[in-house]
C-alpha cells in the first residue's frame, strides 16, 4: 500500500478528483489515506484509463474502493469497479456479527486479547 503522503506526482491529481467524486456518489466524506494496485496506473500511456485501489476513511469506517479512472478533455472519467476476490475486503472492519461471536468465544477461552490492524486488515 502506498501512503498518502507518499503517493507519487503523476497520480496525485486523479487520485484527488477521484475522492471528491467517491464523496458525491456515495454522499460521504471521505479522506485518502493510501493507495493499493496503482502499479498499472503508473505504466499507463497518456490518455489511457487505469484502476487505482483507494483506502478512505471517515473518522468512523475505512473503505477501500476500486475505481476506474480515464482522462477526458482536462479532467477524468469515473466508474466504481468490482472487486470480487480482491485481497482487501471493501469494508476494513469485520462484520458487527462476526466480530461479537469471535471475541466472546476468545474472551471465554483467554484472560485478554490483542487485536492488531494494520493498514486495513485484521
Amino acid at each position: 500500500m502506498q501512503l498518502q503522503e507518499d503517493i507519487p506526482p503523476s497520480l496525485r491529481m486523479p487520485v484527488e478528483a477521484a475522492v471528491v467524486w467517491i464523496n458525491d456518489t456515495r454522499e460521504k466524506s471521505f479522506e485518502l489515506t493510501g493507495l493499493v494496485d496503482y502499479d498499472r496506473a503508473l505504466q499507463a500511456a497518456p490518455g489511457e484509463g487505469y484502476e487505482l485501489g483507494l483506502v478512505l476513511c471517515d473518522g468512523e469506517i475505512c473503505a477501500c474502493e476500486q475505481v476506474r479512472i480515464k482522462p477526458d478533455d482536462g479532467g477524468y472519467q469515473f466508474s466504481f469497479v468490482e472487486t470480487e476476490g480482491h485481497g482487501i475486503p471493501p469494508l476494513l472492519d469485520p462484520p458487527e456479527g462476526l466480530r461479537r461471536g469471535w471475541l466472546d468465544n476468545q474472551l471465554e477461552n483467554h484472560d485478554f486479547i490483542l487485536l492488531l490492524f494494520y493498514r486495513g486488515r485484521w
